[in-house]
């Protein structure tokens, strides 16, 4: 399996899981509050940890969707900051990655 498609395919299945935990937190959502006010306070404090893994979710299915477009440009695996490859290993551990590492701490120093 050539890198493109060994990245390919991880994209996609990380999108996959990604569109499954939104499915599964808009469903919970959607259950019925509980009578009891303490319940619904421990409900609320869920709804509040769903909602930010939801807005995390939906960020990373971004980064996502621009990864396999730049695969699809051949651009995938190369800085949006300096043009240089990104390592490997990083592609490994976040295939979503714009940033070689350098540039990405450069920007998170900034």
């Amino acid at each position: 399996m050539s890198d493109t498609a060994h990245y390919r395919q991880v994209l996609l299945n990380k999108r996959r899981e990604l569109l499954e935990r939104v499915t599964a937190i808009a469903d919970d959502s959607q259950l019925p509050a509980s009578a009891d006010s303490e319940e619904q306070a421990v409900e609320l404090e869920n709804e509040e940890v769903l909602s930010a893994l939801d807005e995390e979710a939906r960020q990373t299915l971004t980064l996502i969707d621009q990864a396999l477009q730049r695969l699809e440009r051949d651009e995938y695996g190369l800085c949006l900051a300096c043009g240089k490859p990104i390592a490997e290993a990083r592609l490994e551990a976040v295939p979503y990655a714009e940033l070689c590492i350098e540039c990405a701490e450069r920007q998170e120093s900034a």
